[in-house]
């Protein structure tokens, strides 16, 4: 945290910055054909922009110049290595410019400056730098086919892709998309989250300066049923890959059936346990690490560890220590880099958030209060387990405490759940973590630590919190593509059963 700058110093350079205020197609910035889209700074309420939205017919024009772009070779024809070295200009760029993506991204979501500066810019930076590696030492493979045929399974690039973004993690959760489907070879579209479109358009800008050909990477600002529609139901579109909530992610299957069937890979919400045993080790770091996984963020995170379940010998040790921890993480102003907390991305999801507060019935251990955007991490215990502060996904600073008497009553209640996407346990015993990481019906568990794993391992969820597909590693870089088969008969008619 040494390089992070005072909160003088982010504030000069939020007034420096030159905001983009139109959609980026087919290789410059152009104004959308939709009703102007006011860009407010969460913070403050401060109109950060004014963005020239896209609708229906700006859809239109940039499939037809991804459809043009893909057909005709400019990036999916290029050699591997060519388009690993584009990529790699771009991360040079992103790292050039890095400062003033972390401070567009804070004034543009409300997330804190320490988090924009440590982790977003630099994942996002490791992200694409990992794909473009990965470009040129992929290998396809041949099947054993005997010796009168040679079968060879390929990769090829799905083609159009469209890339739906939420507006939690903005720069992030476009690098975990536009990444594998660029390295893969295919022409993305990117709709960016209303709230927060600034970051997706610059870097847009920096990939064409990097040397992206023109149709191969576009960004398209506007409402969900102005641009994201459009998309999931485009016919020329071939895949669409949604992160956000599970409600939205079901209408794209439904685009999908009701027009040419594309791929679709969904990333949806989650409602996270995080079981602690009897026999946890290390209640202090415990605790830093239910702290980091229920609060960072804001909370506002789909692997957010909302649900503690904790065996009742060793709750009130651990709330104790819980507690303590909280002390440290302040909530205020974005750019102040002391602030772990910044606000929350709207008023009207603060309503969501604050009525969770209200309607819960008991006093908060800690927080429990909104003051406007602001809300500090809150604590709820003795939250029985079919209440919905156990059960809904808040997507809020709020944790509830489940106290369970033993080990198959934990995995019983972290179960019990539409979702499935992360999952903790802490034990003392390693056997019996992974006995219980196994039982966990979650996308990714991690043991006496939270976590999402890194760029190689894949992520996504079970039951309601994924399909089609994980984000990250290999297995995100051949989602984007296509496996075929070519077979070839070795067989000589005139050398009858010989080999010559």
């Amino acid at each position: 945290m040494s390089d992070l700058l005072t909160r003088e110093e982010y504030s000069a350079l939020a007034s420096a910055i030159d905001f983009p205020r139109t959609a980026f197609i087919d290789g410059k910035y152009r104004a959308g054909s939709g009703a102007a889209l006011k860009t407010l700074n969460p913070a403050t309420g401060e109109v950060l922009c004014e963005i020239a939205a896209c609708d229906a017919t700006d859809v239109d024009a940039a499939v037809g110049h991804a459809r043009r772009a893909f057909e005709k070779r400019s990036w999916a024809g290029l050699h591997p290595s060519a388009r690993k070295d584009v990529l790699i200009r771009l991360c040079k760029l992103l790292t050039r410019n890095r400062r003033e993506l972390a401070v567009m991204e804070c004034l543009d979501s409300g997330k804190p400056i320490r988090d924009c500066e440590s982790i977003d810019i630099p994942e996002t930076i490791n992200t694409i730098k990992w794909h473009a590696e990965a470009i040129d030492k992929i290998y396809d493979q041949t099947a054993p086919a005997g010796e009168d045929a040679m079968a060879m399974i390929v990769r090829e690039p799905v083609g159009v892709v469209a890339a739906v973004l939420p507006w939690n993690f903005p720069l992030l959760m476009l690098a975990w998309k536009i990444a594998p489907a660029l390295a893969a070879g295919n022409s993305v579209i990117v709709k960016p989250a209303e709230q927060t479109s600034l970051t997706a358009l610059r870097v847009a800008e920096l990939a064409s300066e990097a040397g992206i050909p023109r149709g191969v990477l576009q960004v398209l600002p506007g409402k969900g049923e102005d641009v994201g529609e459009p998309l999931g139901r485009h016919r020329d579109v071939d895949m669409v890959s949604f992160t956000g909530s599970t409600e939205t992610g079901k209408r794209f299957l439904h685009y999908s059936a009701d027009s040419n069937l594309k791929k679709v890979v969904l990333e949806c919400g989650g409602k996270n346990p995080a079981v602690v045993l009897a026999d946890a080790e290390h209640l202090d770091l415990v605790a830093e690490h239910i702290v980091n996984g229920a609060f960072w963020n804001m909370g506002e995170n789909c692997s957010a560890s909302s649900r503690l379940i904790v065996h009742e010998s060793i709750k009130a040790d651990l709330l104790k220590r819980i507690v303590a921890r909280i002390r440290d993480w302040k909530t205020g102003d974005p750019l102040d880099p002391a602030n772990h907390l910044g606000a929350l991305i709207d008023e009207l999801h603060c309503q969501k958030v604050t009525s969770y507060l209200k309607s819960a019935g008991k006093k908060a251990l800690t927080g429990g209060e909104a003051d406007g955007v602001f809300i500090k991490p809150t604590i709820f215990d003795d939250v029985a387990a079919d209440d919905a502060l156990a059960t809904e996904e808040i997507f809020g600073p709020v944790l509830s405490v489940i106290s369970v008497s033993s080990l198959e009553q934990a995995i019983l209640v972290a179960n019990n759940t539409d979702y499935g996407l992360t999952a903790s346990v802490f034990s003392a015993n390693g056997k019996r973590a992974l006995r219980v990481a196994r039982a966990l019906q979650a996308g990714t568990v991690t043991i006496n630590c939270y976590g999402e794993g890194d760029n190689s391992t894949p992520f996504g969820g079970y039951k309601q919190s994924g399909f089609g597909g994980r984000d990250n590693g290999i297995h995100a870089h051949d989602q984007y593509t296509e496996l075929k088969t070519i077979w070839i008969d070795l067989t000589d008619p005139d050398a009858g059963d010989q080999i010559t």
